[in-house]
């Protein structure tokens, strides 16, 4: 077996893909995503929402606040940064 076969066969590994809206975009080329779960509570079985931020690599600046948003796990672009944009899903009214 050939090495040159090995290395052209390699793929990247899926990525983590998340949806949600936009909370801020006051920075530059960066904004923020707030992605809501739902899942139940491990004992009473109500489901509970838990929400996190996360900070979106926006390289035009072309979201704004209330865009609902698909985003993909990426390499660290800065300190906080770790997630870039997939797609826009549907824009703030």
């Amino acid at each position: 077996m050939a090495e040159d076969e090995t290395t052209t066969t390699e793929e990247r590994n899926n990525r983590k893909v998340r949806e949600g809206l936009v909370t801020s975009n006051g920075m530059d080329k960066t904004a923020v995503v707030t992605v809501t779960t739902r899942k139940p509570h491990p004992k009473y079985r109500k489901t509970v929402a838990k929400s996190t931020k996360l900070y979106v690599h926006d390289e035009e600046n072309t979201l704004n606040v209330g865009d609902q948003v698909r985003i993909a796990e990426t390499r660290p672009l800065s300190k906080l940064k770790r997630w870039r944009i997939v797609e826009i899903l549907e824009r703030a009214k």
